[in-house]
């Protein structure tokens, strides 16, 4: 027992360990406390890689922290889950460290599916029915979305998370709050609000709505009907991000998109800005390298005309005609040269043929010319002339006058 303090003493002051080791000894020696069945469901379940179970065990009003030894959870034939109404069995006490009250448990067995946990399946199965949770009912969320939504409260780790990863993404978004309760009872009609009034007043291209985790009471706002009406008529995609990656709500099966939490519902909204400036970059040296190309291509062709335009110009034509003109006139020469050698050949062969019938050489070699003294005639036969005709006889170096005395015909 603790140490006992007199009355004469200034205070009866203790210390918070002494405090709580004091509790767990009345809890511990009460028959009550260490023998006791509660039922209740099952939230905030963990079971670390110890192997221990901790959860908080609930009904409507109130709530008890349990906690279940490896080697006892190793024994169970069912496996805990949240949500789930069970009925307990063991002993209270006080984790002095903290100060908290445990139940700390020898055996669990379950009590049927909670309450909620009802009342969940069965909304879920008739807006199924629905034919709220369609996928064909689904939008496409915008690569590019100018204004950014947010439905969720203020002051919540949740909001600061989106805010800081659509500034890193993309912070040229702009970014609309509608504030409101995401926990207790003016949860549901404030989140119906605020969707109604941001789709009204703000038109974003895209709305996230969300909060942290938590246990299936404190998530119960995103299962109430209103609100997943109001998700489901949305006049802007919703991303839902409710929740840690292992909560489902009923929000997320009538948004557009379910991300496993806010953080996640934000990069899921936005592009990264790193990946679109590399894609930019991209694009312009792609560009540059088409212009490049085009240009190259451009002053082939501005070749090729030049040449095509040089070639049909009349200079050109000019110069071609000048040319031909030469080569004309070249050959022209040639065959000039070529006739005039040939002509002075045959002229030679001609000079050659006349020196040999020239009468002067054949009177060189003995030959005499008689012509008739009163005409000049040549004498070619004896016929022509008569005796007694005097005639002329030209000899190589000179002439002679002659009388024909006798005329002798035949053959000499």
């Amino acid at each position: 027992m603790m140490e006992q303090y007199t009355l004469f003493q200034r205070k009866n002051i203790l210390s918070v360990s002494q405090l709580n080791s004091y509790l767990r000894q009345l809890l511990e020696s009460d028959e009550i406390l260490q023998d006791i069945w509660v039922q209740g469901e099952i939230s905030n379940l963990s079971q670390p890689s110890s192997g221990h179970l901790y959860f908080t065990l609930k009904d409507t009003e109130a709530a008890i922290r349990c906690v279940m030894w490896r080697n006892t959870a190793a024994r169970l034939t069912f496996k805990p889950r949240e949500g789930m109404a069970v009925e307990v069995h063991g002993s209270m006490s006080v984790y002095e460290v903290s100060g908290q009250v445990q139940l700390y448990l020898d055996m669990m067995q379950p009590a049927g599916e909670g309450a909620l946990y009802q009342e969940y399946l069965r909304l879920k199965a008739k807006l199924e029915a629905e034919g709220l949770f369609d996928p064909e009912r689904k939008r496409p969320i915008p690569q590019m979305p100018k204004l950014i939504g947010i439905v969720t409260s203020p002051t919540g780790a949740a909001l600061q998370d989106m805010l800081n990863t659509i500034q890193r993404r993309f912070p040229i978004a702009i970014v609309m709050l509608a504030p409101t309760a995401v926990q207790g009872s003016e949860a549901p009609p404030g989140i119906v609000n605020a969707l109604t009034r941001i789709n009204q007043e703000a038109k974003p291209d895209v709305i996230l709505i969300g909060r942290g985790g938590g246990s299936i009471e404190d998530l119960w706002a995103f299962n109430d009907e209103a609100v997943v009406r109001a998700v489901a008529a949305s006049a802007a995609p919703i991303i839902s991000g409710v929740g840690h990656e292992t909560d489902f709500t009923l929000t997320d099966f009538a948004a557009d998109f379910r991300a496993p939490t806010p953080t996640a519902a934000a990069e899921i909204a936005t592009p990264d800005q790193t990946e679109l400036l590399g894609i930019i970059a991209e694009l312009i040296n792609r560009q540059t390298n088409l212009v490049s190309e085009k240009i190259s291509d451009l002053r082939w062709d501005q070749g090729q005309l030049q040449k095509d335009l040089e070639r049909l110009s009349p200079a050109h034509k000019i110069d071609t005609y000048v040319q031909r003109l030469d080569e004309l006139i070249h050959r022209l020469d040639r065959g000039i040269q070529s006739d005039l050698e040939r002509k002075k050949l045959r002229l030679d062969n001609f000079r050659q043929s006349l020196r040999g019938l020239n009468p002067q050489a054949v009177l060189q070699r003995g030959y005499a010319i008689v012509t008739r003294h009163k005409d000049g005639s040549l004498v070619k036969d004896v016929d022509q002339i008569e005796t007694d005709e005097f005639v002329k006889i030209k000899v190589n170096r000179g002439e002679m006058d002659a009388r024909i005395t006798q005329i002798h015909t035949g053959e000499s």
